[in-house]
């Protein structure tokens, strides 16, 4: 179960809503503060319902004109993340036992989040749309089909602390065409990246780059206008 007891679930919607149950949540602000990436799994699977909901609330990000440009390709079990592994491993990974990509390998799920570029140029066709002069891939000064992506994958991330999954977003080492081929995704989608999800190992090893600290708020937060820390 998910740690801290029930409490609001970020994937919880009204009740009249059909989705599918899922485990109690935490507080919102709890959730942000335990996030964190995770890369050593139980092999314990991780059961549909469950699954479902973290994947739900990546469904329930924004999207501009409500394009919905994203999709998501799920695998789960040996079976099937073992292609994908395969295929997109970067060549320096290796296999030695214990190392980062040999403890990923054994994450229950795999989910390839997939942005839809011509989603969006065809809702900004639409006649609602269309004065924004926004029909082309060159008009658009930030490609809000790889942002609204990003939007869904952070969701996913909080909905998986949510439900006491631990979840690691990472690049893909290569293979992308490889990879779309074999999933039989159509042309047209662009994969992000993807999303390790598993029940966490009680022996996950925080990532040393944490030692750097998390920069003070001065640092990162400007009211105002921008000035430098005090």
């Amino acid at each position: 179960m998910a740690a801290g007891g029930p409490g609001r679930s970020l994937y919880r919607t009204a009740p009249t809503r059909r989705l599918p149950p899922t485990l109690p949540g935490l507080e919102f602000a709890e959730v942000v503060r335990r996030r964190r990436m995770v890369r050593t799994f139980t092999d314990r699977p991780v059961e549909r319902p469950v699954l479902d909901g973290v994947l739900d609330a990546g469904r329930r990000a924004p999207s501009a004109g409500f394009s919905q440009g994203t999709a998501l390709v799920v695998l789960e079990g040996a079976a099937q993340t073992g292609p994908f592994w395969t295929l997109t491993a970067p060549p320096t990974a290796g296999t030695a036992s214990g190392g980062r990509w040999d403890r990923l390998r054994h994450a229950p799920v795999v989910v390839v989040p997939l942005a839809h570029r011509q989603a969006y140029l065809d809702r900004y066709a639409e006649p609602d749309k269309a004065p924004l002069g926004l029909q082309r891939e060159d008009a658009w000064s930030v490609p809000y089909w790889l942002v609204d992506t990003a939007f869904a994958t952070m969701a996913i991330l909080l909905a998986a602390t949510d439900a006491g999954l631990g979840a690691l977003f990472f690049s893909l080492g290569g293979g992308e065409a490889e990879l779309l081929a074999h999933l039989g995704v159509p042309a047209g989608f662009e994969p992000i990246g993807a999303v390790a999800l598993g029940w966490p190992a009680d022996d996950d090893p925080r990532s040393p780059s944490l030692a750097r600290g998390r920069r003070a708020r001065a640092e990162t937060v400007h009211y105002g206008r921008w000035s430098p820390p005090a």
